[in-house]
């Protein structure tokens, strides 16, 4: 596949690594960066080859048909969150009608041992009614409006949202007092976490499973100095075959990961 051109679906810290890397290796193609949000464009952009390009916006499935033929895409990579299940259905779905190659990128999973699981956010609230205390919800504001309203108490939720307007906005929709937003970029250390945790007295924290890359070690290991009860939202199983960074970079520029 060396040289041709590729089409990341990057949501995620890894997936950016994966696209800079695929840049530098690839200097006479070009990648195409697909981003949810401005923040995902700033942060490519803040080091931004001349092979990339990037495009902002969420895509249902028409419109990622439509972006990848615009585009003329060899080759397609979901490095999107492993909870954005909808989106990864939409692109294994388009990218098998139009004949193209879709590599999913691994990204490894916690032990949960200690947690309390849920299959999604309103269970995860549910889950919370039975818990006392204030809850530090840091599964970002898209999930809270679901949250709130499965909850029914958005005056013991403390969101950890990207400082971004429209997520202080969903905070303001969903009834959470200003005082009580966390708006601030990860990645966040032991130190921080369990700092923000004694800050706000937080009794539990609701997370998903981000693995290394999402910092969850540093949270449960917080959590557990902090004595806080975590609810972990399990992950949904992913359609099609996933690969590791080298894997991926081997099959698009045969060239192994260096460093």
């Amino acid at each position: 596949m060396r040289g041709r051109h590729i089409v990341v679906f990057a949501g995620t810290a890894e997936g950016r690594r994966l696209v800079l890397s695929l840049c530098r290796r690839l200097p006479e193609g070009v990648v195409t960066a697909s981003v949810a949000t401005g923040w995902g464009r700033e942060l490519l952009e803040a080091e931004r080859p001349q092979n990339l390009r990037v495009r902002e916006g969420r895509l249902d499935r028409g419109q990622i048909e439509a972006f990848l033929r615009e585009e003329r895409a060899g080759a397609v990579v979901d490095a999107t969150h492993p909870y954005a299940r909808e989106v990864s259905e939409n692109l294994r779905a388009v990218c098998g009608a139009l004949e193209l190659p879709c590599l999913g990128l691994a990204r490894e999973e916690t032990d949960l041992s200690g947690c309390i699981l849920a299959a999604d956010i309103r269970e995860a609230a549910e889950k919370c009614r039975e818990l006392p205390g204030n809850i530090l919800l840091a599964t970002g504001a898209k999930e809270l409006p679901a949250f709130c309203q499965a909850l029914g108490e958005p005056g013991r939720v403390f969101p950890r949202v990207l400082p971004l307007a429209e997520s202080l906005e969903q905070c303001r929709a969903a009834g959470i007092p200003a005082g009580s937003v966390i708006a601030i970029q990860g990645p966040f250390s032991r130190e921080l976490n369990l700092a923000l945790m004694e800050q706000f007295s937080i009794a539990v924290l609701v997370t998903k499973d981000g693995g290394k890359a999402g910092g969850m070690p540093e949270k449960l290991a917080a959590a557990r100095e902090r004595g806080a009860r975590v609810v972990a939202i399990r992950r949904p199983p992913l359609p099609g075959a996933v690969c590791s960074m080298a894997e991926i970079l081997a099959r698009l520029t045969g060239e192994e990961e260096k460093g």
